[in-house]
């Protein structure tokens, strides 16, 4: 049986201050996860404020949208595909008392996704 397929993607321009940007990512998660991809997102830079609580909530990805970017992330992290703060981003733009999503499994920096674009078995892009 062979090695399902892996992907990881880095959120980084995708941010808050340009919210019809964020979904892209989401969206190819979540269909890369339907053909049974192994995924995982990474947020870095300005982008992780996405991962804060109430955030992607307050932005739509467009004047007329009915769902919201948090609604968008729910979704990716009901489907089991684990969302990664970087942990120099983290430490820039989330405050000492703000709290992350539900969805966040916790901090994986610069490192680990370097690790997922040399390691062969892997597959990345960069948002």
């Amino acid at each position: 049986m062979s090695e399902p397929a892996r992907l990881a993607l880095l959120v980084w321009a995708a941010t808050p201050d340009h919210p019809a940007l964020a979904v892209t990512p989401l969206v190819h998660a979540l269909a890369a996860h339907a053909l049974d991809c192994e995924v995982e997102i990474h947020f870095a830079g300005p982008a992780v404020r996405w991962l804060v609580e109430g955030v992607a909530d307050a932005a739509r990805v467009a004047p007329a949208s009915e769902k919201s970017v948090g609604a968008w992330l729910r979704e990716v992290a009901a489907a089991g595909i684990p969302l990664y703060a970087c942990g120099m981003a983290r430490a820039a733009w989330i405050g000492e008392h703000e709290q992350l999503i539900p969805g966040c499994r916790g901090v994986a920096g610069a490192t680990a996704f370097v690790a997922r674009q040399i390691d062969p078995a892997w597959r990345t892009a960069v948002f």
